[in-house]
């Protein structure tokens, strides 16, 4: 039987339409299968937290400034040395190590002065003694009168006296010879040579106790001198010996640096120097760090430099430990203190849509917080309102928002 041509179309249109369908099931599955993986990818994007930097929201005094560069610089630095000569038998710090006021750094061997300590002791004992004193004792005062050579001059010098008194008297009497009377006269004299010699002899005994007790104590203060201290609170900037090492008096052991407060030292050009005075305040800023640091000027120099026609300015800045000596800084040095004002970064204002906002962390999550700003002082920008001193505030937030998880680094 001969199918018609109607019939023909008819079923393949209907072939075909049911192909379509089975394109159209088959791509809503595709499509449904893939969408939950692609919204878990996404969601946990999201979810994964952003590292972002903080500053502190600091009050600092605004106004008219000057602008300089200068180098920060250790406020003290000392180099350690040895005093007495001595083997080197033990070191306690190293590069970099903080160290305090008074803090044991080094010490030496102490056998041999502990040796010259008894040495000296045993001397100053025999000195004592010879002066009638007791060997130990602190009390050197003698009345040389009252010491026994002394006292057996004095007796002989008495005797020849009495005895050329006598003399005299029997030569008036004419009992005896005028040569017996010479001969006491002599004696007398003898005596009292003798009993000068014994003063002077308890004199020098007296010095040489003194000489005894000096050398007692040197000895003393060299056995202290082996223990090596910090004079000063920083930190090791340098070790130049090691354990072992017979060290001369004077050879260096350490160098310590003073890192609280620096020293700012900078050029102020001549026509803002008239500006310029001891006492003023100074904002302070170095390369890769975004806080400010607060310094005041201690020390001007008192003339110009004639190569360059600058004049050179000290201030003393407060280091947190951040700062290190030798860093190039840029200052701002406040001439007309007018007023204190509360300031962040001017990298962590974001303004959107007319309003200003900053960003800071609240149990790990960003909080967008609306300001009112003020003045801006280059790096920095004023807060009339909306955050408060000692605030810390996300640095260059860029599309950050409220309640997107960060991690603060430090």
């Amino acid at each position: 039987m001969i199918e018609s041509p109607v019939n023909s179309t008819k079923r393949f249109c209907s072939l075909a339409g049911l192909i379509f369908a089975l394109l159209i099931c088959l791509v809503a599955v595709a499509c449904k299968s893939g969408y939950p993986a692609g919204q878990q990818q996404a969601t946990d994007t999201k979810s994964a937290p952003r590292q972002v930097k903080m500053a502190r929201v600091v009050a600092m005094p605004v106004g008219q400034t000057v602008t300089v560069n200068g180098t920060l610089a250790a406020y003290d630095q000392t180099t350690v040395s040895v005093k007495v000569p001595g083997r080197l038998k033990t070191i306690s710090v190293d590069l970099g190590t903080v160290v305090r006021r008074g803090q044991v750094i080094a010490s030496l061997e102490t056998e041999d002065y502990k040796l010259r300590v008894q040495q000296s002791d045993a001397a100053l004992a025999q000195a004592r003694a010879r002066l009638g004193l007791t060997p130990v004792g602190t009390d050197d005062r003698v009345d040389p009168e009252k010491t026994a050579t002394v006292r057996q001059a004095q007796a002989v010098l008495d005797e020849a006296r009495f005895n050329r008194s006598r003399a005299q008297k029997l030569v008036e009497q004419g009992v005896v010879s005028r040569a017996e009377f010479d001969s006491a006269e002599a004696a007398f004299k003898v005596a009292q040579g003798r009993y000068q010699d014994a003063l002077e002899e308890i004199r020098n005994r007296q010095a040489l106790l003194s000489q005894r007790r000096s050398e007692l104590a040197l000895a003393v203060q060299q056995l202290a001198s082996t223990t090596i201290i910090a004079p000063l609170s920083g930190i090791v900037q340098q070790k130049r010996t090691s354990v072992g090492e017979y060290l001369a008096a004077g050879t260096p052991v350490v160098d310590i640096v003073q890192m609280d407060p620096l020293r700012l030292q900078a050029e102020v050009p001549e026509r803002e120097a008239p500006n310029v005075r001891s006492g003023q305040n100074v904002r302070v800023t170095v390369e890769g760090d975004v806080n400010v640091y607060l310094g005041q000027i201690k020390r001007l120099s008192p003339t110009i430099k004639e190569q360059n026609r600058m004049l050179i300015v000290e201030a003393d800045v407060h280091n947190n430990g951040s700062l290190r000596p030798g860093s190039f800084a840029h200052a701002e040095i406040v001439t007309n203190d007018s007023s204190m004002a509360v300031t962040v970064p001017s990298k962590s204002v974001v303004v959107f849509a007319g309003i200003e906002k900053v960003i800071i962390v609240q149990n790990g999550k960003a909080l967008e917080k609306p300001v009112t700003t003020g003045r801006r002082i280059n790096e920095w920008t004023e807060v009339l309102s909306g955050v408060s001193v000692g605030d810390s505030v996300v640095v260059d937030p860029g599309n950050l928002q409220t309640g997107q998880a960060v991690q603060v680094l430090e």
